[in-house]
């Protein structure tokens, strides 16, 4: 894959990686394994906690909105933690982060983000696939605000996986190929009621 460090995760060890996760979440703790994972994969994980929570809304339609609580909760702890790291290690574990991931090139263009327009640019790393351990990480070292990190953070991380749990507890198992092949599109929406919402803002106040 292009832009991908050495050190980055081999698809095999990802793989195995996978599997034992999802040894985790099928067993007697999965909210906690569920958590867990939300909350590391803000930092330093490699897979998204959405084919976790994924899998267990599946087994169990009844509980997707509690997965879905589980895994926003857990995401935005770990975002706050990640933040952490970018605020006062991003010289040493910031960077062997960004750097591991091959995403040194994502990082300056991340900064540059953060130049235009602060801490909301964190909603669309929440909500979207672009990788929101960076945007953790980054809004730490641009010692963005806290509070407005955590709020955009908590706002758009509970869009994303509500909308999962929403869409399988109301559809089924079925729902979860129509997930997978239009979850972009269901971005590309999100970012763009997300940018009026802060052009309101902005007209109003």
């Amino acid at each position: 894959m292009a832009g991908v460090s050495e050190g980055s995760p081999s698809p095999g060890a990802l793989r195995r990686l996978y599997d034992r996760c999802m040894g985790w979440i099928s067993g007697r703790h999965g909210e906690w394994a569920l958590f867990l994972i939300a909350f590391v994969e803000s930092s330093f994980f490699p897979i998204p906690p959405d084919v976790f929570l994924i899998a267990m809304c599946v087994a169990i339609p009844a509980k997707s909105f509690r997965y879905a609580a589980i895994c926003a909760v857990g995401s935005v702890l770990g975002g706050g933690f990640g933040y952490g790291l970018g605020f006062w290690f991003m010289d040493s574990v910031g960077m062997t982060i960004v750097n591991w991931y091959g995403l040194t090139e994502k990082y300056q263009l991340a900064q540059r983000y953060f130049l235009d327009y602060d801490v909301w640019i964190v909603g669309t790393a929440g909500f979207t696939p672009i990788p929101y351990k960076l945007f953790t990480i980054t809004a730490g070292f641009a010692k963005s605000n806290f509070l407005t990190f955590m709020l955009v953070s908590l706002l758009s991380r509970s869009a994303r996986f509500f909308l999962v749990a929403a869409l399988i507890w109301k559809f089924g198992p079925q729902i979860r190929k129509c997930i997978d092949r239009y979850f972009n599109l269901l971005s590309i929406l999100f970012i763009v009621l997300l940018a009026g919402g802060f052009l309101l803002i902005k007209l109003v106040l």
